[in-house]
């Protein structure tokens, strides 16, 4: 187990909700993880996947978490802290939304809600991976105040940029 204080599971901001994950979320989850374009996963795998995820916050203290517009009450994305590519010290930063939301700067917005709680953990500093080709991401990496610290080539990945953040 870790020394650091958990992460808050419930964030909220002007525009947004993030909150932890419910069963319920899972043909949402499938049809943004299918906007890929790697093929459709079945609602009982992605039930799965969230029961996993349920259980690794719970063990390691941090978690992505569901996106939803306050006024709305869709979700849209994900934002949250993940191991990744990184170590729970260090974790990494991860977001993602439905291309139908870009453009609207909830991506950011999430991003800083997360960092904040990432911050509280007492965790000093934090990582992310993004693909060279993934531009919005980067926009909003940067926007963030990440800074570039490596591109590395992975087999299946292609290209990845590693950025880091101290936190306050």
């Amino acid at each position: 187990m870790t020394t650091y204080e958990t992460m808050p599971y419930h964030l909220e901001t002007e525009r947004l909700l993030l909150r932890p994950w419910h069963a319920s979320d899972a043909a949402e989850l499938r049809d943004l993880v299918a906007e890929r374009g790697k093929g459709k996963l079945t609602v009982e795998s992605v039930r799965d996947d969230i029961a996993e995820m349920l259980t690794a916050t719970e063990t390691n203290g941090i978690a992505l978490l569901p996106i939803q517009r306050r006024k709305e009450g869709d979700f849209i994305g994900y934002c949250g802290l993940i191991i990744g590519r990184s170590t729970l010290e260090e974790p990494e930063i991860a977001y993602e939304l439905f291309q139908r939301a870009h453009g609207n700067g909830y991506a950011t917005e999430a991003a800083r809600a997360v960092l904040d709680a990432a911050a509280a953990t007492g965790r000093k500093r934090l990582w992310s991976t993004i693909g060279t080709w993934n531009t919005p991401s980067l926009r909003v990496i940067e926007k963030i105040g990440f800074e570039r610290d490596r591109v590395v080539t992975e087999e299946k990945a292609g290209e990845i940029a590693w950025f880091t953040r101290s936190l306050p």
